[in-house]
Order: C-alpha cells, then sequence, then structure tokens
C-alpha cells in the first residue's frame, strides 16, 4: 500500500509540470524560444527538496545493498552499462533518426543521461525481478551518477550540432554541473546511509516526512513557475508523446536486450529491463531549471517522462509477473 501511495506523489509534480510547461507556448517551434524563469531562491527550493527526495529514498537504504556488487558483479555492471552507456547511445541514435526541436532533442539526451528512479525497485518486486538486484542498482547509480550524468549531458549533446548550440548559448559547466548533482544525490545518500546504519529508528521517522514532504515543496514549487492553458497543451502534446514513447520503449528494450544478450538468470534480465526504462526524471527538471532556465522543450519531455515511464514500468512489470521469458 505504501509503495502504491508512493507512486501516485511521485506522480504529481509531473502532471502539474507537464500541463503547465506545454501550455506556455502556441507551436511546436516555440518550445525552442519559452524558458520558465525560476528566481534564485526558487531553484534553490527545487535543488532542496530533490535533494530531500534523494535523503527520502537513501533512509530506506542499507550498506549491504551495495554488497551485491562483490557476490554478482556480472549483473550490475551490465546494468551499469545499460543505463549510462547504453541508453545514452541509443537515444543519440534515436535523435538522429527523429530529428526533433533541439530542445527536445537536449532533454531527451539529459533523461537518458540520468539515474534511475527509485520507483523502479517497487515495480521490480511486483515483476518478481531481482528485487536486491534493483535495489542495488538504484544505489550504485545514484553515485556513479555524480560523474556520469554531467558526462553524458555534455558529451552527447556537443557532438549534435543543434543541441550543441544549446549548451553553448548557456555556456554549460561541466564541473558545476558536476557539483550540484552531488549535492542533490551524493550528499543525501551519505546521509541517509548513516542515518540508517546508526539511528534506524530515526531514519524510520524521518523517511515519510522526507520523501512526502519534499514531493510537495516541489510541485509547489513547479506550480508557481508556470501559466495553465489546456488549450493550447491540447494542440502539440502528441508531437511529445510519440517521441518519448518510443525513448522510453528503446530504454526498457536495451536493458533487456542487453541482460539477454550476456545471458543473465531470467529474474535479472527483468529487472535491468525495469531499471534502464525508469528515470530519475524529477532531476533532470532540476537541472533543467537549473541550468537551462526552464526550456521548453527540454522541460515538456522530462516532464512527460515523468509520467508515461510509471504507465511502462507498471505495464512491463505485470506482463514479466504473467509470462515466462
Amino acid at each position: 500500500m505504501r509503495d502504491s501511495h508512493q507512486l501516485k506523489s511521485t506522480n504529481f509534480p509531473y502532471v502539474i509540470c507537464l500541463i503547465l510547461l506545454a501550455s506556455s507556448c502556441q507551436s511546436p517551434e516555440a518550445l525552442d524560444e519559452v524558458t520558465l524563469k525560476l528566481s534564485n531562491q526558487n531553484r534553490l527550493y527545487v535543488n532542496l527538496s530533490l535533494g530531500f527526495i534523494m535523503l527520502g529514498v537513501a533512509l530506506k537504504l542499507h550498506i549491504k545493498d551495495f554488497i551485491l556488487v562483490f557476490s554478482s558483479p556480472k549483473s550490475v555492471f551490465i546494468g551499469f552499462i545499460s543505463q549510462f552507456f547504453a541508453l545514452p547511445f541509443f537515444t543519440f541514435l534515436l535523435v538522429l533518426v527523429f530529428n526533433p526541436m533541439p530542445s527536445v532533442a537536449l532533454g531527451m539526451i539529459l533523461v537518458a543521461a540520468c539515474p534511475g528512479g527509485n520507483i523502479s525497485n517497487f515495480m521490480t518486486s511486483l515483476a518478481n525481478g531481482n528485487a536486491a538486484l534493483s535495489v542495488c542498482m538504484t544505489a550504485v547509480a545514484s553515485v556513479c551518477a555524480v560523474f556520469m550524468t554531467p558526462f553524458n549531458i555534455s558529451f552527447w549533446g556537443s557532438i549534435y550540432p543543434p543541441t550543441a548550440e544549446i549548451l553553448n548559448a548557456v555556456s554549460l559547466n561541466f564541473w558545476e554541473l558536476l557539483k550540484i548533482i552531488g549535492i542533490i544525490l551524493l550528499i543525501p545518500l551519505i546521509l541517509g546511509l548513516t542515518l540508517r546504519a546508526f539511528k534506524p529508528r530515526i531514519a524510520d521517522f524521518l523517511h515519510p516526512f522526507m520523501h512526502y514532504g519534499s514531493i510537495l515543496i516541489f510541485a509547489a514549487i513547479i506550480i508557481l513557475a508556470f501559466r495553465a492553458n489546456m488549450d493550447l497543451f491540447l494542440k502539440y502534446v502528441h508531437l511529445i508523446v510519440f517521441i518519448v514513447f518510443a525513448h522510453n520503449a528503446v530504454g526498457i528494450a536495451s536493458g533487456f536486450g542487453l541482460a539477454r544478450l550476456f545471458r543473465l538468470p531470467k529474474p535479472d534480465q527483468k529487472t535491468l529491463a525495469i531499471e534502464t526504462g525508469i528515470q530519475n526524471s524529477g532531476l533532470g527538471l532540476g537541472l533543467i531549471f537549473a541550468f537551462f532556465d526552464g526550456l521548453g522543450g527540454m522541460a515538456i519531455v522530462a516532464g512527460w517522462w515523468g509520467i508515461w515511464h510509471i504507465v511502462s514500468g507498471l505495464s512491463l512489470a505485470y506482463f514479466f509477473k504473467n509470462r515466462s521469458l
């Protein structure tokens, strides 16, 4: 019951974000021009709320969750490759095929560069996958993302000319990006693991407040940043829906395909498919506000991802649970 409530609460900011982001533009081309401004104070609040969300996740982790790296290194390594190399690579190929608006293309690259989302743990359990591997991958990916996320954004974004223009225009600083991601992910992870190890009762007490409270704060900031206009949203949202659908399908297929190729156990194949198909698009939204002034195309991609990967993840989990591979 708690996990299903988590899905609803985690989804809420993305629903608000999607409606309000998309409604700010009058044509698909305008997505490259619209920026959704946040004050420096609100940007700080966004980063803090994302950090508290990560702290809420970390408060449920144990040091032993990392042991699987040594006891089952093959599955963890293939998962790492799928998350931080295969998905960004196939995303780049998808951008070449679809040739979307530059801001949409960069949004795809940014989402692919983010680590897996924490709701993947619940979906893996639902699919009868390897729950221990899922938790381990969430923890490992959160640590590795401190370097790999800024690397993938900078690398893949810079070799595609339309997105390279955006990166040059905003003067994206790799080390500043790394610092922000480290603050959002690594510090809360260390703090949460420490509290769980030495003060488990405090960790249990703080978890619901940190997790759900921070989501509400994040949603409130998103609401204040946009103007709602459902009519304009309905005019062009179908363009983004198809792109995100294909992008998410590529993520699921790449995770499952790699696991199958290297003959991992069937529960691990399910896990890698879900882990690669569920992205931390909330982190993506935070980075879009912090470094790209809420650029319209990027933000709507991240916002719709936050909704669609829950739908696809639950559907995939149901499929895996009821059919043998």
